[in-house]
């Protein structure tokens, strides 16, 4: 029992938090409800689509395939894939983890998942024509230009810094994981 009540820890604790601020700004709290209402909706709205086609990503892509396009020995093409799949794949950041979880589960390299991550947070294709219209073009191109070699560096420190047992405990947190 006590394992379980560990796991809502944070949920609980939020909850604790919020009847706090009821009874002491009611304002305040049912602000933060509205806030936590449309998150949530948003949420429901935007994860079961995702969920829906990393299921079928999952069962109809072999682990081989993957492996070899995407894994420790595909160089300068998974390198280009991860990039492209994080600019290319719609939706907010955290509907980038369960994707990164099932890239883990088919043997993707940590760097290539580091890399599909920091791309999914700043190379939306959406994202850029929109800069491209509202701040300029010369902006746009630069901030992408200077994302890139941002996103190469991130990953590569971050592969230092990952110990091999932090990285088997990483794999197998997302062999664990259902996700369907």
């Amino acid at each position: 029992m006590r394992g379980n009540l560990g796991t809502y820890r944070f949920l609980l604790t939020m909850g604790f938090l919020w009847i706090g601020l009821y009874f002491t700004r009611r304002d305040l709290s049912v602000g933060a409800l509205a806030v936590s209402w449309q998150a949530l909706k948003e949420m429901l709205i935007v994860l079961p689509p995702i969920f829906i086609l990393l299921g079928l990503f999952d069962v109809w892509v072999p682990k081989g395939k993957v492996v070899r396009f995407m894994g420790k020995g595909s160089g300068l093409r998974g390198v280009l894939l991860s990039f492209l799949a994080g600019a290319l794949i719609a939706g907010p950041l955290y509907g980038a983890f369960p994707v990164a979880a099932i890239f883990l589960k088919k043997h993707v390299s940590l760097p290539k998942v580091f890399i599909f991550l920091g791309a999914w947070s700043t190379m939306k294709i959406p994202m850029f024509l929109v800069e491209g219209q509202s701040l300029g073009w010369r902006f746009a191109i630069t901030r992408l230009c200077l994302n890139i070699p941002g996103i190469l560096l991130i990953a590569y420190f971050l592969t230092l810094i990952v110990k091999p047992e932090e990285e088997r405990w990483i794999r197998q947190q997302a062999d664990d994981l259902t996700l369907g």
